[in-house]
């Protein structure tokens, strides 16, 4: 379905390079466009052209007017850049930064369990799969999600993939009933509504904001819930000065930037480890960006079938906003 050419080896790159001047360099030379998820690290973060979720990535890729396109995120954002941009070069600085939540639908199981629902009209959220994306009728992100199923008329039925999390919050949202392929996402999974209640004990002037992708039990005990730029928008404009933060850490370092002087507190996951981070979102880093832009490698590749199928339900979620 998709193709990606390996990773080159970190053993490559001089140790006594600037990193940051040679990205800069590269960047030029290839007339490329760095987008980074506010989940990579922070000194990705900040020599990126551009950050931000999933949609807003979605959509600065769809305008970009580069020649190559470094996406520093995840396969299936850089594989969403590639539906949008079939004439450009999109590359990811490691192959192996993957995705629970698309891991988890694999294209030939979701097919086969559609059967099931022929007359349902298919929503899936972004973190899937080309495939996945080529088998619905419209993608969503967490930013659109309830404004996507709401523009379904109410006399169809839904179903909505892979995020059972998300899922069920849309239809709290909306009143509609869905059909939820079980899903999840491996951090926002393990946060719990304990954590909160112990974090609550300890921080009581604090409020909770939370990602649509935690449990139902979490997101019921927050003061917010929204994307990952929903929430940066609420500790930016809020009054408050401390906030519970329900989703991967690496959005701390843009809520920082916004509110230096907030006090942010990260839930913690319930599997032992005192953080919230993606293990596959981590999995980027400066050198491999730079031997991406040096050597156009990874580089993510579509069938074209797929892909056009897919561009339909992507094009059709980005005229919603």
């Amino acid at each position: 379905m998709n193709a990606l050419r390996p990773s080159p080896t970190l053993e490559t790159v001089d140790p006594s390079l600037d990193l940051a001047a040679e990205i800069g360099r590269l960047r030029t030379r290839r007339k490329a466009v760095i987008l980074a998820h506010y989940y990579q690290d922070p000194e990705i973060q900040d020599l990126a052209d551009f950050v931000g979720d999933s949609l807003q990535l979605s959509q600065a890729a769809a305008r970009t007017d580069a020649e190559v396109i470094a996406f520093c995120g995840v396969h299936f954002m850089a594989e969403t850049a590639k539906i949008l941009n079939p004439a450009k070069r999109v590359v990811i600085p490691d192959l192996d930064a993957g995705c629970s939540l698309a891991d988890r639908c694999p294209a030939d199981a979701f097919g086969a369990w559609l059967k099931d629902y022929p007359d349902h009209v298919v929503v899936s959220y972004i973190n899937c799969s080309a495939g996945v994306k080529a088998l619905s009728d419209i993608i969503c992100t967490s930013s659109n999600a309830e404004r996507v199923v709401r523009s379904i008329p109410a006399d169809r039925k839904v179903v909505f993939a892979p995020d059972r999390h998300l899922g069920r919050w849309v239809m709290d949202r909306t009143g509609r009933d869905m059909v939820l392929w079980p899903g999840f996402c491996i951090v926002h999974e393990q946060f719990t509504a304990r954590r909160v209640a112990q974090l609550k004990a300890a921080h009581p002037e604090a409020l909770v904001i939370a990602h649509p992708e935690c449990d139902a039990s979490v997101s019921r005990m927050a003061d917010f819930v929204g994307s990952t730029a929903a929430l940066l928008a609420f500790v930016g404009s809020s009054p408050a000065e401390a906030f519970i933060v329900g989703t991967e850490a690496g959005i701390l370092h843009q809520m920082h930037k916004l509110r230096p002087g907030a006090e942010l507190i990260p839930i913690p996951v319930d599997s032992g480890c005192n953080c919230s981070l993606c293990p596959y979102m981590k999995l980027n880093t400066l050198e491999k960006l730079y031997l991406s832009l040096r050597d156009l490698s990874p580089e993510i590749e579509l069938d074209e079938a797929v892909r056009l199928k897919a561009l339909g339900p992507v094009e059709r979620m980005l005229a919603l906003g």
